[in-house]
């Protein structure tokens, strides 16, 4: 486990990594169903994040007021901390369940990224203010009078994935891939020389060898 006064200099470090790296170490150890499912793409595939996760989960509720759905989902934005990731599982293919202003407001929150098995709306505004979203479809519907978010800190399932609140989560243009909390600083160990090697076989390539002779060189390629 991480100590909460080492989360942010753990996740600078796990933000420079990537996450085909990331599913390497965790393959190697034969850990699974770590990767979120193919589907949700970034909004901007330049993007990265890296960090704590906080989990939310919701349903659609048709027929519920305007003012029950905002106030429930102006209480998950009040509550998201500082320095992670949302997960949100929001059990539905065709809200929104993210916007500008609750990007923005994130943003301003200091919540590194937001992930979502839902969609999002408001795409170019987010996407010029640099906030991380992963999304699954675009839709200018959103939660007002049809969702609304039950609980927060909650494990959730995303695809085959089952997220934890403090796990941690790399996400890139391959994809968002989850580390338990439990073995994160193992692991991003591993990664880092993982990547490490990675540089040497490269270097190698580039000076001329062989790619073969490069992976029994490296044992890895």
């Amino acid at each position: 486990m991480i100590d909460n006064d080492k989360k942010a200099a753990f996740t600078e470090r796990l933000a420079k990594c990537y996450s085909g790296a990331v599913y390497d170490a965790l393959r190697e150890r034969g850990i699974n169903n770590t990767v979120l499912p193919k589907d949700i793409r970034p909004i901007d595939d330049t993007q990265v994040m890296a960090g704590p996760i906080f989990t939310v989960s919701g349903t659609p509720k048709p027929g519920i007021s305007a003012d029950e759905a905002l106030l429930a989902w102006t209480d998950f934005l009040s509550t998201a901390p500082s320095g992670h990731i949302v997960v949100c599982n929001g059990h539905t293919d065709d809200i929104a369940l993210m916007g500008e202003l609750s990007a923005e407001t994130l943003q301003m929150r200091g919540v590194r990224g937001y992930v979502t098995n839902g969609g999002c709306r408001d795409c170019n505004f987010i996407r010029n203010i640099g906030f991380p979203v992963f999304h699954r479809f675009y839709t200018p519907r959103d939660v007002v009078g049809a969702w609304s978010v039950d609980k927060m800190e909650v494990p959730v399932q995303i695809g085959e994935v089952v997220v934890r609140p403090g796990d941690f989560l790399i996400a890139d243009i391959d994809g968002a891939i989850v580390i338990s909390a439990k073995i994160a600083a193992e692991i991003l160990a591993e990664v880092e020389e993982v990547m490490n090697t990675e540089n040497k076989v490269r270097s190698a390539i580039h000076k001329g060898t062989n790619p073969k002779k490069a992976y029994l060189n490296f044992g890895r390629f």
